[in-house]
């Protein structure tokens, strides 16, 4: 039974990334390619590194920052006991969640400002009898 592997150009388009990123997301030891040809320049993914780099995607579209998916996604390496990862994982999701709501809340305050100053502008607009575009 072979195992499946995949080059960097593989996974860069599977995931319309660029093979920088790839290769960033290695340093940060998040992927961890075997090494072939000549002086080891060829990188070899595994199966276990195209899942990693899917969650670590994941992660990100989360909002978490590279840092918190490694850390979670280490804890997977070792699933003998799920319980400390997932009260992790809730921790991490909770801590984010209350970010984005104070960012919502930021958003929400902006935008009344901005239809109240649009609102002022069409009035004066109105007085001067010419109208917005």
């Amino acid at each position: 039974m072979a195992i499946t592997t995949h080059s960097i150009g593989d996974l860069a388009k599977e995931f319309d990334l660029t093979t920088r990123a790839i290769r960033f997301y290695e340093d940060m030891g998040l992927l961890q390619p075997q090494r072939e040809g000549p002086a080891g320049r060829n990188r070899v993914y595994t199966a276990r590194d195209r899942t990693r780099l899917k969650l670590t995607l994941r992660a990100k579209r989360l909002g978490l920052s590279l840092v918190e998916a490694k850390e979670l996604i280490d804890m997977y390496d070792s699933p003998r006991d799920t319980v400390p990862q997932l009260k992790k994982f809730l921790l991490i999701l909770g801590e984010h969640r209350a970010e984005l709501d104070a960012q919502m809340v930021d958003l929400r305050t902006t935008l009344d400002e901005v239809k109240a100053h649009e609102k002022e502008a069409r009035a004066l607009l109105a007085k001067t009898g010419k109208t917005a575009k």
